[in-house]
């Protein structure tokens, strides 16, 4: 039960084991302040054993064939996280969210992860469509689907609590006859 890709050299997302817990535990918690204001699950994350619950629900949503959850390295060492939300077979669709540490940013490794991501989700797994749902004022995650060819599709008001606040998501669409295109136009495929 193994999820590997090498998204460039030195970046690799790779299934979470339990034993990276703490480690993940750690890098959530020095970006704590910074990701609370776009992610539900930061306020509830108070401890690596957390973090441990959520990595063995990831476990089993792979195992499930439910789609891939997965640690973001860079130069080996654990930097974020990118990952499909459980795929919905019947219609051939998920979503998927993504995470990285501050010292990391401003590089394009998280939409060289979310296209090796894109490649896996509709080449192996066939599926038909993906979304990206952002936070309306989140200018950098909502920069990463507008990168990759994703469309978007509307805003949902008030459609997520995070922590202290309603906030507003925007809803980006990919289907797999348009992520093939974009992807042969780009000059690197996961880029």
């Amino acid at each position: 039960m193994m999820f590997r890709r090498t998204v460039a050299p030195g970046i690799e997302i790779k299934l979470f084991e339990t034993g990276e817990a703490r480690l993940l535990f750690k890098i959530a918690d020095r970006n704590r302040a910074r990701l609370r204001r776009w992610l539900p699950w930061v306020d509830l994350t108070k401890s690596p054993e957390d973090v441990k619950l959520f990595i063995l629900r990831c476990l089993d949503q792979y195992q499930a064939n439910l789609g891939p959850q997965t640690g973001v390295w860079v130069d080996g060492v654990l930097s974020g996280t990118v990952g499909c939300h459980p795929i919905d077979w019947p219609n051939r669709n998920c979503s998927i969210g993504y995470w990285l540490d501050s010292a990391q940013e401003g590089k394009g490794i998280i939409t060289r992860c979310c296209a090796v991501l894109l490649d896996h989700l509709f080449d192996e797994l066939g599926l038909h469509r993906v979304e990206i749902r952002c936070g309306t004022g989140n200018t950098r995650s909502c920069a990463i689907p507008e990168r990759l060819g994703f469309h978007r599709e509307g805003v949902a008001r008030g459609a997520e609590w995070v922590n202290d606040r309603w906030v507003d998501l925007v809803t980006w669409g990919i289907l797999e006859e348009e992520w093939r295109s974009k992807r042969s136009r780009m000059s690197h495929p996961s880029i």
